[in-house]
């Protein structure tokens, strides 16, 4: 069995709340939808392409409305192609149809979608997969049959196609389908344009009245966070048969397990359902070995601080089993890439395994995303952006968790929690991760706030642009990747493209080069994350990052970052340097009796005088001590302060004691 790469950590110490989903509580996401690739204020929108002509014809071919045909590709792909290469679940082109050549096991529902759009256009498959065009029209016949199916007859009024919207997702049940159906429709509602991968503008103009019969009236403001389903701090699922899903026709609805409406801790606005991990002592091991999380009570007796997302390097079947193994690790949340389903794991109470660092297992909730972080043609679907950031915005606002980078963190900001951790940590999202649609989506987007002098910057190139070489993809090592749009840049010695990488002494304690490998972090910067600024000459900027001067190109023409006020550290004066930590551990004198004191102890990096970074949150030192089975761990706090940064690709932290704090 693949096991997924992401998903591990170590100890040291059935469809639910979208059942009452209700389209009156579905609101606009807070989507930048001019922002991405859009014409400037004040400029001339470009003419629409080709493609927004192919979406014209099939409409009108297969008489659906121009608009549910555009909100449901939206969702599946933002009318991106993605050059004919499938998704992480074999969908292709603007239309996502999934393919019945792919394992269907592996697939999210039966044998695909292309098959029966080639059935129904007489189109052959291979053109169904490679020509937008023709993949637009097959989705629009597919919509078509679906309202045929309904013995509904086609029409104008995009209001009256929501069940037709609900087949098209080929949900496995039928809250996964009306969640899906709702987001398209908030899609139309709100009217979305861009420039796609291949350099179509494309326009879905609002309809602000697409309200499906019968459903309430949308609400046309965005809250601070997304309604909240009632979490319980017992789940206790029962096993009941689904109904029959509104898939495809002639596509089997599976069985499945679900919870009662109220076990889940999700958005009403999403598809949610409960897959417990098993707490459970281990057979045939120690009697104080357990699997796979630990009982808490955080939320009351320590804080949540931070979201880690990740990718799970295998399929959402594989995934959702091996997190129900006893003797695996485990995660909060599991996130369908076809349809932007979740299932939840742990109670957001207790302590997932996931993180690869005791203490941000802590003080962490962990969200598994179904994709592959060396296969970025396998792409993700807007669905499962929009529902991850439905699900993000509604953690945060509940935990107080800011909406920034160095609070919403990949698996690949995870530092070592010791210096031998450091090279073994995992590197997903990775560099293909669309963090700047992501933040938009979280209704936080990555915006300058500051003028050009500023002593701070974010990372932001143009997602879409910006596509850096990367090497690892592939069998060998050096194998190139395919090109594809990166949210990363990459650091240099010097302004100068040829200039060696800079170096990262936790992850090669020798000394050698960093590399193009998509698993080498070592000389990366992501979108969102933000550096105090070292220097600026002519179209390079450069930062300070582990330690050293790190330079990377950001012309004023094409800008790769924003310019941001921050709150920055420095040593303290009279110290040369300063020790970098991967946690934030409470003194030894905190340690009550029968609690062994964990040892504070520095990673390889430090901050020489002089040098300044970026301050995240300040905290007193903790540790959660989690020993005995059937007992919540017990909470080790000190009087210890630390301050999180960003040191560089990972986050750390720093003594207060060590530091000063300095303006912007």
């Amino acid at each position: 069995m693949h096991l997924p790469a992401c998903l591990s950590a170590t100890r040291t110490g059935g469809v639910a709340a979208s059942a009452t989903l209700l389209l009156s509580s579905l609101v606009p996401l807070a989507t930048s939808a001019h922002a991405a690739r859009t014409p400037a204020a004040g400029l001339q929108e470009p003419p629409p392409g080709a493609l927004q002509q192919d979406f014209a014809a099939a409409a009108a071919r297969y008489r659906v409305p121009p608009s549910v045909l555009l909100g449901v590709s939206y969702l599946q792909s933002r009318w991106d192609a993605h050059g004919g290469a499938p998704s992480v679940t074999g969908g292709y082109g603007p239309m996502h149809l999934t393919d019945g050549a792919a394992d269907a096991s592996e697939l999210p529902y039966g044998t695909g979608t292309l098959t029966r759009a080639a059935t129904l256009t007489g189109l052959p498959a291979e053109q169904l997969r490679n020509d937008p065009a023709a993949n637009v029209r097959g989705g629009a016949a597919l919509l078509a049959a679906a309202q045929q199916e309904l013995g509904r007859a086609p029409g104008a009024d995009p209001a009256d196609w929501y069940g037709a919207v609900q087949r098209y997702s080929g949900a496995d049940d039928p809250a996964a389908a009306r969640a899906y159906a709702d987001e398209v429709y908030a899609v139309i509602r709100a009217g979305q344009q861009r420039t796609t991968d291949s350099g179509q503008w494309v326009t879905l103009p609002a309809v602000p009245d697409a309200t499906p019969v019968p459903a309430a009236p949308a609400v046309p403001a965005v809250p601070a966070s997304e309604p909240a389903a009632a979490p319980t701090s017992t789940p206790a699922p029962t096993a009941t048969p689904a109904p029959a899903a509104s898939a495809p026709a002639a596509v089997p609805a599976p069985a499945r397990t679900t919870a009662h409406p109220d076990s889940v801790e999700c958005p009403v606005t999403v598809s949610c359902e409960w897959i417990p991990a098993p707490y459970k002592k281990l057979e045939g091991a120690d009697d104080d070995d357990y699997g796979n999380h630990d009982l808490a009570d955080r939320g009351s007796d320590s804080s949540i601080d931070y979201i880690v997302v990740h990718d799970t390097e295998g399929s959402w079947k594989t995934s959702v089993g091996l997190v129900q193994k006893p003797d695996y690790v485990s995660w909060q949340y599991t996130l369908r890439s076809s349809d932007g389903h979740i299932a939840q794991h742990v109670p957001l109470k207790d302590v997932a395994w996931h993180a690869g660092n005791w203490y941000t297992n802590a003080k962490s909730i962990g969200l598994e995303h179904e994709g592959f972080l060396t296969a970025p043609d396998a792409w993700y679907t807007e669905a499962m952006y929009r529902a991850s950031a439905r699900l993000v915005r509604h953690l945060a606002a509940k935990y107080g968790i800011p909406l920034d980078r160095l609070h919403v963190i990949g698996h690949d900001n995870v530092p070592g929690a010791v210096p031998d951790a450091v090279r073994g940590m995992h590197t997903d999202p990775g560099p293909y991760w669309d963090w700047a649609h992501y933040f938009e989506l979280l209704g936080s987007p990555i915006v300058p706030t500051a003028g050009p002098r500023s002593a701070a910057v974010t990372v932001r190139p143009d997602y879409e642009a910006h596509r850096p070489p990367y090497t690892g993809c592939g069998k060998k090592p050096a194998e190139p990747c395919p090109a594809h749009a990166s949210g990363a840049v990459r650091l240099h010695t010097a302004p100068d493209p040829a200039a060696p990488l800079v170096k990262d002494i936790g992850r090669r304690p020798g000394g050698e080069d960093s590399t193009t490998g998509v698993n080498d972090t070592g000389a990366r910067a992501s979108t969102g994350q933000s550096y105090a600024v070292a220097e600026r000459r002519g179209d390079w900027t450069a930062i300070w990052y582990l330690g050293q001067k790190a330079w990377f190109q950001n012309p004023a023409g094409e800008p790769t970052a924003v310019n941001v006020r921050a709150r920055l550290l420095t040593p303290r004066a009279g110290l040369r340097e300063v020790p970098v930590y991967g946690r934030a551990y409470p003194e030894a004198s905190a340690y009550p009796a029968g609690v062994p004191v964990q040892p504070v102890v520095p990673l390889a990096y430090r901050i020489p005088a002089g040098q300044r970074y970026v301050v995240g949150q300040r905290t007193a030192g903790e540790y959660f001590y989690a020993k005995e089975y059937g007992k919540p761990g017990r909470v080790v706090r000190g009087k210890e302060i630390y301050y999180e940064i960003q040191y560089g690709h990972r986050i750390g932290y720093v003594k207060a004691s060590d530091v000063t704090l300095v303006g912007t």
